[in-house]
């Protein structure tokens, strides 16, 4: 008989309740890790568009409530066919902005893109329902290199990162009356990126327990603290941000541009195959199995469907996110509890502004030293499923 879990056992299994401590600090290394990557895309199509801050507020908080529900629609799956039931989180993808940058300079405004969402999300559940015939045209080799791929394609990010943000040029940091230690390629930046990876790095390989577990979120917190006291942490935002709000359906409205249809559409099908790599990583890299088909096939109609209702709230086009993907295969910690806690916080944050500005503030560099090694664990995930063919 199969001894019974007991402890912090459970959190490497998908059932059960592990301890709270454990549970919460570890969903809160899930959440740093994606909050400023989910929150980027927002910013970044909401100045494109030309929104007023108001507008900019409801489609972040759209955008954040949205990655919550669709997280959590894959963590509790409906039925055989609706969600993975996988350890997953979903956020604001950046694959994306391109396109939607496109159809913004075009004058299609938000309601262009979330037109163009809905054909995407029908795109991507027609991915799902023939994804097991669809399955054999991507073995091992295949799904390892889009995994390889993945992990390699986030490196500038996390350099880019750790230099402190190409948004932050002198004449943008000059502007924003922030402190010069905060300009793109400081040594200041440079500095605390290194220290953060340094203690990621020393307690992933030496410490034990929970601390060796939550590396990364204690290793953010150390370097955090480091820029508290060279004073690049801004904290007006969250002064001045409400407590509590909700998004507001169709506020954007609705509109369906050809060209755009097509181009968000043919975003989604290469999505999908990217979602077989991370949920392919996720089993790998966490449960040392290959995805089932009923898995795979539940999460990409799942992703389909839940873009389709963001669209409907206002929000932007979500995906799996590879980093937590990677501090899966790095902790190995795959209890659906942890999950849903991040989840949890995800939405939160998307009806709490203050809480969101909260997040925002920490400093690009301390996520890009510690997220380089989540970015380093993905690629060697990749390997791995490359190796499994026999090759």
């Amino acid at each position: 008989m199969k001894p019974v879990a007991t402890g912090r056992e459970i959190l490497f299994q998908p059932r059960g309740i592990p301890p709270l401590g454990a549970s919460v600090s570890l969903a809160l290394q899930h959440l740093v890790a994606m909050i400023v990557g989910c929150v980027t895309p927002p910013i970044i199509i909401a100045g494109a568009v030309g929104l007023s801050p108001a507008d900019q507020v409801l489609l972040i908080q759209a955008s954040l409530v949205m990655s919550a529900v669709s997280t959590l629609l894959q963590l509790f799956p409906i039925g055989k066919y609706f969600g993975s039931g996988l350890p997953v989180i979903l956020g604001v993808s950046f694959a994306y902005v391109p396109s939607m940058q496109a159809i913004a300079a075009s004058g299609g405004g938000i309601g262009a893109v979330a037109g163009a969402m809905l054909v995407g999300g029908v795109v991507a559940v027609l991915v799902g329902l023939f994804v097991r015939k669809i399955r054999l045209l991507f073995p091992s080799v295949i799904t390892g290199t889009v995994v390889f791929t993945i992990g390699l394609s986030l490196y500038p990010t996390a350099i880019n990162y750790m230099a402190g943000g190409t948004a932050n040029t002198a004449e943008a940091v000059a502007a924003q009356g922030l402190p010069e230690a905060m300009v793109y390629g400081s040594w200041q930046n440079w500095l605390i990126a290194a220290l953060t990876l340094t203690v990621v790095m020393i307690l992933n390989h030496h410490a034990k327990g929970i601390a060796r577990l939550a590396s990364i979120l204690l290793g953010m917190l150390f370097g955090y603290a480091v820029a508290l006291a060279f004073g690049m942490v801004d904290f007006s935002d969250v002064g001045t941000a409400a407590w509590f709000s909700l998004p507001r359906p169709l506020h954007f409205g609705i509109s369906f541009d050809a060209a755009s249809c097509i181009a968000i559409g043919l975003l989604f099908a290469i999505n999908s195959i990217q979602a077989i790599g991370d949920f392919t990583a996720t089993t790998v890299g966490g449960l040392s199995r290959q995805p089932t088909d009923q898995e795979l096939q539940g999460g990409i109609i799942a992703y389909g469907t839940s873009n389709i209702l963001a669209a409907l709230m206002g929000g932007l086009p979500t995906a799996t996110y590879s980093q937590n993907v990677g501090i899966v295969t790095t902790n190995r910690v795959v209890n659906r509890t942890v999950f849903a806690m991040a989840g949890g916080f995800l939405l939160l944050a998307g009806v709490s502004p203050k809480f969101a500005a909260l997040l925002t503030t920490i400093p690009q560099c301390v996520l890009g030293g510690a997220t380089i090694t989540v970015f380093s664990t993905i690629a060697m995930t990749g390997m791995k499923l490359i190796a499994a063919e026999g090759i």
